[in-house]
């Protein structure tokens, strides 16, 4: 009876979001912008979201995945197929309409980008040495340079902009080379590899990668809006990075957590610290906006500070995460699938461009990612453990993608081929993790005697 009564559940939720929410906002589309719609838009991408998250979870896949899969069902790929008049009733093509959804997705990137900045863990990266070092940077430099090249020869049709082709390449090259460090650590604990040798290197292998995107991410998006590559503008964009690492990681560090500290001891409202938290987000993601990099490396740095804070209380980190979680992840990778239209894969080019796309990232990632390997000391079957993990680009990918096609580096068919790509990869990636580390036997080395924090976070919970 309960199973009974839970799919009916379901399914009414389902109607909700594909049939009552579009149909009022049908209505509310012929009195022009409305927040009405754009409530029915959020709630649509909430309820969709949330439930092919679940699905996906079920089926031992990332839940991202099922938000992003949630937009593409809603967007022209499928409701806009099946009933074209109730997707444009629901998600209209009015510029002022679209503003309002587009302003909580940005900012759904840097709270994402926060969240990953409070899960990466650079000490982890110091413990496992040059193994993961080595790993991450050949699975970077290999595949950015096949996707660097597979933009130089793209034909111009389908460029944004046949005259800034190596900006496009540049972002190409950057959204074959990066892993997802979040899907790779689940598969990772879920096979109760965070111990052994090889899972320490594949999670640490992932966080380099994350680290080093974003960095590359800020200064290619530098380039693009000098609209070209000069000896001046690159030199300046790479000083003025460096220079923000340097001064995050030094003295911001102790002013972040002086800040949190204060905060924390000083304030009774509730949620100051998480108040706080938001501001030296901001904060940062407009000083990389001032020296001419993107946001999005001030959001992660930010993360990174926030998450080595050791008064930040367990309680406080699951409010944070909860609201990102619940809220701003499936509305933005809901608005990434919104964007994505399926459709242009009817065109035989695109489908073969698509399918090149995919094999040359998911070679150059496990090719370059293996050579790391073995360069690190690994043995072949780790090594084709961590070539199998490294090759996931999720979220990552996406949001790459996303900072793409909004300042033009990427058009409507290059984001859709990277989204299918991103989709794929992300798919593939935990069954054959999960092969790979079954066949690994336990070797000495794998066990250490004391155990590595998966999460720097120490609880202190307040009355």
């Amino acid at each position: 009876m309960r199973s009974i009564w839970q799919r009916r559940m379901v399914t009414a939720a389902l109607a909700l979001a594909v049939l009552i929410v579009p149909a009022f906002a049908a209505e509310e589309a012929k009195k022009g912008p409305s927040e009405a719609i754009f409530i029915g838009q959020l709630v649509a991408l909430m309820i969709t979201g949330r439930l092919l998250g679940e699905l996906m979870l079920r089926l031992r896949q990332p839940a991202v995945m099922g938000q992003l899969i949630a937009g593409l069902v809603l967007g022209p790929s499928l409701f806009g197929l099946l009933l074209p008049d109730l997707q444009h009733a629901l998600f209209p093509k009015n510029a002022d309409q679209k503003a309002m959804l587009d302003a909580v997705s940005q900012f759904g990137i840097l709270m994402l980008l926060l969240l990953t900045g409070m899960e990466t863990d650079l000490k982890l990266v110091r413990q496992t040495g040059r193994a993961s070092v080595l790993a991450s940077l050949m699975g970077i430099v290999v595949p950015f340079i096949c996707g660097v090249t597979l933009g130089w020869f793209l034909p111009d049709s389908i460029l944004p902009d046949p005259g800034k082709r190596l900006i496009t390449a540049l972002f190409l090259g950057t959204a074959l080379s990066i892993a997802s460090v979040k899907i790779v650590a689940m598969v990772v604990r879920e096979m109760h590899f965070m111990r052994r040798t090889v899972g320490q290197v594949i999670l640490a292998s992932a966080i380099i990668d994350d680290s080093v995107g974003w960095i590359i991410v800020s200064i290619i998006f530098s380039l693009a809006l000098h609209g070209s590559i000069e000896a001046g503008s690159l030199a300046t964009s790479i000083v003025g990075t460096l220079a923000f690492m340097v001064a995050s990681l030094t003295i911001g560090r102790r002013a972040v957590f002086f800040i949190i500290r204060w905060v924390n001891d000083n304030f009774v409202s509730e949620f100051a610290v998480i108040t706080a938290i938001l501001l030296i987000m901001g904060a940062m993601a407009l000083i990389t906006h001032a020296i001419g990099v993107h946001t999005v490396l001030g959001a992660f740095v930010a993360g990174i500070l926030v998450g080595e804070s050791p008064i930040l209380t367990k309680h406080i980190d699951e409010q944070l995460r909860g609201i990102i979680t619940a809220f701003f992840a499936p509305v933005f990778f809901g608005v990434a699938g919104l964007s994505a239209d399926l459709t242009v894969l009817a065109d035989p080019t695109i489908v073969l461009l698509t399918a090149g796309l995919i094999i040359i990232a998911s070679i150059g990632k496990f090719g370059g990612a293996f050579i790391g390997a073995e360069l690190g000391g690994l043995t072949k079957r780790e090594g084709l453990a961590l070539a199998c993990g490294m090759n996931a680009r999720g979220s990552t990918e996406v949001i790459i993608a996303t900072v793409g096609l909004s300042m033009g580096a990427l058009n409507q068919n290059l984001f859709t081929m990277i989204v299918a790509m991103a989709v794929l990869t992300t798919t593939a990636m935990p069954p054959t993790l999960r092969w790979a580390l079954a066949r690994l036997p336990m070797r000495r080395s794998s066990t250490p005697r004391r155990r590595i924090r998966t999460s720097r976070i120490r609880w202190r919970n307040r009355a």
